[in-house]
């Protein structure tokens, strides 16, 4: 298990507590947002980084915009940091825009 399976396990952890607690409801809603975006940020770098062993521009591409070598840490944070980038919209269309960028394309341009 990696620190962003890691982060995601801990906090799906929290928001089942607090449901069985019947915590703060939008505590709650907003811990499930956060934990909805991680998921998705980690869902497309782990794809990402699965795509680059058939694909070596993409490892090219990492190093060039300045995150060095093709690890999960440098990978994760080029997705987190253009994930950030994508146009502000309400959370469930951005973390479907997260779902549906093409991250690979991006390294490549």
């Amino acid at each position: 298990m990696d620190d962003y399976q890691k982060e995601i396990a801990d906090l799906e952890a929290q928001v089942e507590q607090l449901v069985e607690e019947e915590g703060d409801a939008r505590t709650i809603a907003e811990l499930s947002m956060q934990l909805e975006v991680l998921k998705a940020i980690y869902a497309c770098a782990t794809d990402l980084l699965q795509r680059a062993l058939a694909d070596e521009s993409l490892r090219y591409g990492l190093r060039i915009q300045g995150y060095g070598d093709w690890t999960i840490d440098n990978v994760y944070a080029f997705v987190y940091e253009r994930s950030v980038e994508l146009e502000p919209k309400a959370h469930r269309a951005f973390v479907g825009g997260i779902k549906t960028t093409d991250f690979a394309l991006m390294l490549n341009s």
